[in-house]
């Protein structure tokens, strides 16, 4: 009896540990799923701005003192390059929110497919 007991505790603890490694991963966007390829136009409207205002208005917007005022299409796109280097960390740019944690990478594909489109107002 105790064996079996042990058996099943074992199987139901692996189970278990399959379950949470599997559900552990960065990236947890799949309702804005973007093609490594940048083959579905991005909306600036509809994708663009919303993680713009949900992640970076607070720091960035009308009343700050960043130096970036990312409010419009005008001020966003100017200042894409930048953007998504502050979103990854790179060329010389602080990780961006700041304080982190870095926006998942779907989000940031997002944003560099936009770029990559031509940044359209759309």
């Amino acid at each position: 009896m105790k064996r079996i007991f042990n058996s099943t505790f074992l199987l139901v603890a692996s189970l278990n540990f399959l379950f949470v490694v599997s559900g552990c991963s960065k990236d947890k966007t799949p309702d804005n799923h973007v093609d490594e390829n940048c083959t579905s136009t991005i909306s600036f409207v509809n994708q663009i701005k919303p993680l713009i205002d949900q992640n970076c208005i607070g720091c960035h917007g009308p009343s700050n003192s960043t130096g970036y005022t990312l409010t419009n299409h005008a001020e966003i796109s100017t200042h894409a390059a930048a953007i998504v280097n502050a979103m990854r960390n790179e060329g010389g740019f602080q990780l961006m929110p700041q304080y982190g944690p870095a926006l998942n990478d779907t989000l940031i594909q997002q944003f560099s497919c936009w770029i990559n489109q031509g940044k359209m107002n759309n």
